[in-house]
């Protein structure tokens, strides 16, 4: 990943020294098991612990060695035996490389899901401050990019707090699904390693063993895991997506925090542009990309292929580190997000009382007219509004078959923002678990 969008927390997980030193300690821990059950013996199993674990590998060295053997986990070995010596002949016993390099990228997942939920922690805690903060905020809820009816700017950010809450909750799963080891052998049939030590291997590294591996893990695992990014990253891209309509230059309820300094445009020096969360919406492009090579790896040849290999150095780096970064963007721009209620009125009011057209709609219905009726009498005096800037309830009181059905204070009372916000609290309880 390029180091614009990379965060030196995710970025390490993913480094060469990382990948090594898990290497390291999945061999080492199957030599421990393997002490224990006396295939090897204890000492050996000691020496590679003090030897290997204080080693510091040279990955230039073992990239030197990889260019003669073509092989990246021999080319390793060699590089480790260098600092163990003898005892070096009792690693990887019975193991092959597929039980090293798939333990070591769900070890690598796992704490990269750690670092995500981390993040969504924080944008789910930014979320649910500025929901309270703008809880009563009225203002016009839109469909099809049109004035609908009046909601409150805190009900809209409860529902990217709800969003993020689901996407947690299958981050969770997913970093379930992913969590297992497999230390089996050739075609994962233990021929030439005992389950116990797989068992070992799996509890020392966080894990659970893999019912069945043959010789490599399933990729539906990963194809889900990456699945699930993909869906998170989705949602990154519509709230992003909401505040970039927001602050567009005609409706400007919402805007990026600008600082002191930055510049909107080269050309135009009067520009504020929502370039944090267009770039969100790229990210998010990016992310989803990764799920279906991964889901194409699914299907190897038999018990085992690498086809999957060169896919998964670049989705499992590429996609964690894009969404960390994503995520942790997305928190800035909703904490320091800037909210215009003075401008949310202006907008709802824009034409002119027209927002409140189904209540008078049910109001006639109930009044004994039928739906078809009360809708052409609602109708015909809103399009007096769109096409003529008339007020809806001028219109309305002055039509007589309006005014035959509701006498004038019901249709006056059709008019209160109140009524459209009268069950926010039970939203919030909802989300938040309080009011």
């Amino acid at each position: 990943m390029i180091p614009r969008y990379s965060r030196a927390e995710m970025v390490a997980i993913w480094s060469q020294e990382t990948k090594y030193r898990i290497w390291f300690e999945i061999e080492a821990h199957a030599c421990d098991a393997l002490a224990e059950i006396g295939v090897i013996p204890r000492e050996a199993a000691k020496t590679i612990w003090e030897k290997g674990g204080n080693a510091t590998f040279d990955v230039e060295r073992i990239d030197e060695i990889e260019r003669e053997t073509k092989h990246d986990v021999i080319a390793f070995l060699t590089h480790l035996a260098e600092f163990v010596g003898p005892d070096a002949r009792f690693i990887h016993q019975g193991m092959t490389s597929s039980d090293v390099l798939d333990t070591c990228l769900n070890v690598q997942l796992t704490r990269a899901t750690d670092l995500l939920l981390s993040d969504l922690d924080a944008l789910l805690a930014a979320l649910e401050r500025r929901a309270f903060e703008h809880k009563d905020t009225i203002t016009i809820g839109r469909s099809h990019g049109i004035h609908a009816e009046p909601t409150t700017f805190g009900v809209k950010l409860a529902l990217a707090h709800a969003e993020f809450q689901r996407c947690r909750e299958r981050l969770v799963a997913a970093r379930g699904e992913i969590a297992t080891c497999a230390i089996s052998g050739a075609v994962g049939t233990f021929a030439n390693i005992d389950p116990r030590v797989e068992e070992h291997v799996a509890k020392a590294l966080g894990l659970t063993p893999e019912p069945v591996s043959t010789q490599v893990i399933p990729r539906d695992r990963h194809a889900m895991f990456f699945a699930t990014l993909g869906v998170v990253a989705s949602c990154v891209e519509r709230l992003a997506t909401e505040i970039r309509h927001l602050q567009r230059t005609e409706v400007l309820e919402a805007e990026e925090y600008f600082s002191p300094g930055q510049k909107g445009s080269s050309a135009m020096p009067h520009k504020r542009n929502p370039v944090l969360t267009e770039n969100l919406t790229g990210l998010a492009r990016m992310v989803r990309s990764f799920a279906m090579p991964a889901m194409e790896n699914v299907a190897l040849w038999h018990e085992r292929d690498i086809s999957h290999s060169s896919v998964e150095r670049f989705v499992g780096p590429d996609a964690t580190i894009t969404l960390d970064f994503a995520l942790a963007r997305l928190t800035g721009v909703v904490d320091k997000l800037l909210v215009y209620p003075e401008r949310m009125e202006r907008n709802l009011n824009q034409f002119r009382g027209l927002v409140h057209s189904q209540r008078v709609l049910l109001a006639l219905t109930q009044a004994g007219l039928s739906r078809e009726d009360s809708y052409r009498l609602v109708q015909r005096n809103a399009m007096k509004v769109w096409e003529h800037g008339a007020d809806f309830l001028t219109e309305l009181l002055a039509d007589p078959e309006v005014t035959k059905a509701l006498p004038e204070t019901e249709i006056r009372e059709k008019f209160d923002l109140g009524y459209h916000t009268k069950h926010v609290d039970t939203i919030f309880r909802r989300v938040f678990g309080r009011a």
